[in-house]
């Protein structure tokens, strides 16, 4: 299923929760979680800042859904996201069972912005969602807002845009 223009209003809140991170002092992430019916049920960015490396936004909608949802309404309910499930997040969301992944911009995407910016390799290898939960639903890249978390990134690595 491609992404339709009706859910660009959740991907562009996605850019915006990342730009919140960013001038948080976060790595740039944003995610919102959308009911069956098209109802925004919540939404966090990063906060690793902390020191705590799991408080991905995408982790957190994991968490807020396994206490919030019933099964049949986390199977309903879609992830938008700045950036594609990083493993962890990616397995955070298959064992509780969300349904879809959309996200703005690639695993691979990322990857290739950051070793141009010299930033060092994660600790944790990079896969793309289908790797960690093949039987999730997963759309992505989105081209028209990915300059903009791009741009967010940059930031972030080198205080410039």
């Amino acid at each position: 299923m491609a992404v339709m223009e009706a859910e660009l209003p959740y991907l562009r809140r996605c850019v915006e929760l990342a730009a919140e991170a960013l001038e948080a002092g976060d790595e740039p992430f944003g995610s919102v979680l959308v009911g069956a019916a098209g109802e925004v049920l919540a939404e966090d960015r990063n906060r690793v800042a902390s020191g705590d490396r799991t408080r991905h936004p995408e982790f957190e909608l994991a968490r807020w859904s396994a206490a919030h949802l019933t099964p049949e309404e986390r199977a309903g309910a879609t992830v938008y996201t700045s950036g594609e499930h990083c493993p962890m997040c990616a397995a955070a969301h298959a064992w509780v069972g969300l349904g879809r992944i959309v996200y703005v911009a690639s695993s691979e995407q990322l990857g290739g912005w950051l070793a141009e910016l010299g930033v060092p390799a994660p600790p944790v290898r990079t896969l793309a969602v289908r790797e960690v939960a093949p039987a999730v639903a997963v759309d992505g890249p989105v081209p028209e807002l990915a300059g903009e978390i791009h741009a967010l990134h940059r930031r972030f690595h080198t205080g410039r845009a």
